[in-house]
């Protein structure tokens, strides 16, 4: 579906939530945080992506077609709350969140009518990194061996033995606290055997090559990170081999990958189509959380709508420490699109203005005493240089009989303790020679300086651009001096930034602006590469960890002010 058809599917969608007479469900009786998180997610549909939403739907659906036992919700959430999981604290008792009641309820609850055949046989958990998919699959497979058939065979599948030993790994754990001598189990490496006399029931770990497995007879199979897999060989064999069972349960739990090309983007598709209602299929489960497709990948309430567990099993801050993280090479970037956004993406990272383009340009303007500019700044502490530009809209000037009214001067700022222990440190000592960089004595960026310096500048600034996730302690002497007015806070998101890279680049390939020569600048400028979100907005980011592209940055956020501050 196209974008629009999507952004009005969730608008349909909300409104058909809307008029459900929740209440009239009696969910209450199956824990009072099913409804809680029903009423949550119709209540507030913004915080909540269009297929969350689409699953509550086929919720109520089910409910009107099928045979619901809130008593079998109940008994595996009062086994998921009496099994002690591996945690920060050691070995502790989890209380289900109002999500997981909702996932174990449309998994354990539904059945046909008049039968103990479970109507739910395959279920898909797409989820961010830290959802805390361990715990949760742990806990089906620990159910299957003790309440399952009683020749129940549990497979634990991933894409790599390590991989799996982590799941089959938690699982031992826990079934050791269970059974604390061992009585009731064997658990080796690769298997546990339950060792009732009416019960032979298995788990295995799994993650050969599947041409080598045979005579298995599934009842669970649990597919760790399915989203990297390059084949579902595995998972296919240990299904097919499902047919002798009369309620088996397949479960995908996985997160996002770079493998746009793989087996799971086409299972995940076919989820999708059937919450859309574009295909029926009443076996199947999926709570997939995603960013909607008008969703900003920076911003922070696109984060706690993929990430459900937001203050459970992650920290807000997390996000926010790994989102900057993320700008610092194209690589992290993907990383955190791929793991903590949700989204399946490999590095969309380009080529942008190599340093020849800004050589080109240098030019040392005469006079600009009494001239208009707006200042930006990008800041470090005390871990690099910070970056202060200055861009002035000279609206009278021509340069080789062309219009250029930009012209950019950028100042590098940086610790000399930094200098001393620096990779780059050889590099920098050559630019403070030549007086392209100042060094500071003191051990960290004094921004008492910074701003004074700012301030004595005999040019008249009309506004000055901060990031404002690192500029508290900066602002203060602008805020001091009566200056609140004069400051402009610039998101370093995507969006904010894609409309004034395009600027920036018409500027310097139109020869429209010009540069201070400092070396620095070109030297930024040529380790930046342009990247772009699942939106198509734009914004300079790093090739390596290591690079600098401060005065990139600064001076794309100078046309950003050039755009946005206050007229008289």
């Amino acid at each position: 579906m196209e974008n629009k058809e999507l952004i009005e599917l969730k608008v349909s969608t909300v409104k058909k939530l809307q008029a459900i007479d929740v209440d009239s469900y009696a969910l209450n009786d199956t824990d009072s945080r099913l409804p809680e998180y029903i009423n949550m997610c119709i209540a507030e549909p913004d915080k909540h992506n269009l297929y969350e939403l689409l699953s509550i739907v086929r919720f109520f659906h089910l409910l009107d077609k099928y045979e619901y036992r809130a008593s079998k919700v109940r008994e595996f959430i009062t086994l998921f709350e009496f099994l002690k999981f591996s945690g920060d604290k050691g070995a502790t008792r989890i209380k289900a969140s109002p999500v997981q009641i909702f996932q174990f309820a449309n998994i354990k609850g539904f059945y046909h009518k008049d039968t103990d055949r479970k109507l739910i046989t395959d279920a898909l958990l797409f989820v961010p990194r830290k959802f805390g998919k361990t715990t949760e699959v742990s806990a089906f497979m620990v159910d299957d061996l003790l309440f399952g058939d009683s020749n129940s065979q549990a497979y634990a599948g991933a894409n790599s033995y390590d991989q799996a030993q982590i799941l089959f790994g938690e699982l031992k754990n826990v079934l050791k606290r269970l059974d604390r001598k061992l009585k009731r189990f064997r658990i080796n490496r690769e298997r546990i055997t339950h060792l009732g006399t009416s019960r032979t029931s298995s788990a295995r770990c799994l993650a050969s090559d599947a041409s080598k497995l045979d005579g298995l007879n599934a009842s669970l199979g649990i597919y760790d990170e399915l989203a990297q897999a390059v084949s579902f060989d595995l998972k296919n064999v240990i299904d097919s081999s499902m047919g002798a069972r009369l309620s088996p349960l397949s479960i995908a739990i996985t997160t996002a990958s770079d493998k746009r090309d793989g087996p799971f983007v086409d299972l995940l598709n076919y989820y999708k189509k059937v919450l859309r209602e574009e295909t029926e299929n009443d076996n199947i489960f999926a709570h997939i959380f995603e960013p909607d497709v008008d969703d900003e990948e920076g911003d922070v309430n696109t984060w706690r709508k993929v990430q459900p567990h937001m203050g459970i099993t992650v920290y807000e801050d997390f996000y926010h420490r790994k989102w900057k993280v993320a700008q610092s090479s194209a690589d992290e970037m993907k990383e955190f699109r791929n793991k903590l956004l949700n989204v399946f993406t490999k590095s969309e990272a380009k080529e942008w203005i190599g340093r020849e383009y800004i050589e080109k340009l240098h030019y040392k303007h005469p006079e600009l005493e009494g001239k208009r500019c707006v200042v930006s700044v990008d800041l470090s502490v005390s871990d690099d240089f910070s970056a202060v530009t200055y861009l002035f809209h000279l609206g009278d000037r021509y340069r080789n009989q062309k219009y250029c009214p930009f012209h950019s001067i950028t100042e590098y700022f940086i610790p000399r303790q930094t200098i001393e222990k620096h990779p780059n440190r050889e590099l920098y000592k050559k630019w403070e020679e030549q007086g392209h960089i100042n060094v500071l004595e003191t051990p960290t960026i004094d921004y008492d300086y910074l701003s004074n310096r700012i301030l004595e500048k005999p040019y008249v600034i009309k506004g000055l651009g901060y990031d404002p996730y690192k500029s508290k302690e900066f602002l203060r002497n602008f805020e001091g001096a009566g200056l609140s007015e004069y400051l402009y806070a610039i998101k370093q998101t995507y969006g904010e930034f894609t409309s004034h890279v395009e600027a920036m680049e018409l500027a310097v390939f139109n020869e429209q602006i010009t540069f201070d020569p400092n070396p620095i600048t070109a030297y930024c400028f040529d380790n930046a590469v342009i990247d772009e979100d699942r939106m198509e907005n734009r914004k300079p980011i790093k090739e390596k960890e290591t690079d600098k592209i401060d005065g990139a940055i600064t001076n794309v956020m100078g046309f950003w002010m050039m755009n946005n501050i206050k007229t008289e």
